[in-house]
């Protein structure tokens, strides 16, 4: 079993920790209680290969934002979000993809999904689909619409990053462990 470092990021209060949380224990936060950083980890099987991903919930509040370079570098996946009710914390993914590629050496093929939280609140939603759609083919990266409330595209999220992570950092066959010969005792 392969660990991947998945990393959340986002503007505060976009629904971040719901998300994650939704994804790692199946519950639904309905309080909104700041991020500073919370670790997760959860196995996870897909297209029947059992992996684990350590999940990165970091903080929105611009007095942390300098953390990111940290948890860039270590990360190997990037859940960027925003709330499908607040068109500027779209703004805020462009600063965020860039300080990744720059972070990781300008290659735009890094793991990453774009996901528009708050699905369910209809009503009160900012951000159209069609805006999103030209965002995701403008920067080559898939995006979703999700509901963490009502548990909505939240497991494909993670699923389609973890798919890019295999891809982006193939298993190293080296690695694999050596056979050791057969047939008795060996002595020295």
């Amino acid at each position: 079993m392969r660990q991947f470092n998945v990393v959340v990021l986002g503007a505060g209060g976009v629904g971040k920790s719901a998300l994650t949380v939704r994804f790692i224990r199946d519950v639904f936060v309905e309080n909104y209680d700041p991020t500073i950083e919370e670790e997760y980890r959860r196995p996870i099987t897909v297209d029947g290969q059992l992996d684990s991903l350590e999940v990165l919930d970091t903080a929105g509040a611009e007095q942390f934002t300098s953390l990111n370079e940290v948890y860039i570098k270590s990360g190997k996946g990037f859940v960027l979000v925003f709330s499908l009710t607040q068109e500027a914390s779209l703004q805020e993914l462009d600063n965020l993809r860039k300080q990744i590629l720059r972070v990781k050496g300008g290659d735009a093929r890094v793991p990453m999904v774009v996901v528009g939280t708050k699905l369910d609140l209809v009503n009160e939603r900012e951000v159209q689909r069609h805006t999103i759609e030209n965002l995701s083919r403008q920067w080559n990266i898939p995006f979703y619409e999700t509901s963490a409330k009502r548990n909505w595209h939240v497991t494909e999220v993670f699923e389609d990053l973890l798919r890019q992570m295999r891809k982006y950092y193939p298993a190293d066959p080296s690695r694999k462990r050596k056979k050791r010969p057969s047939g008795g005792c060996i002595t020295m």
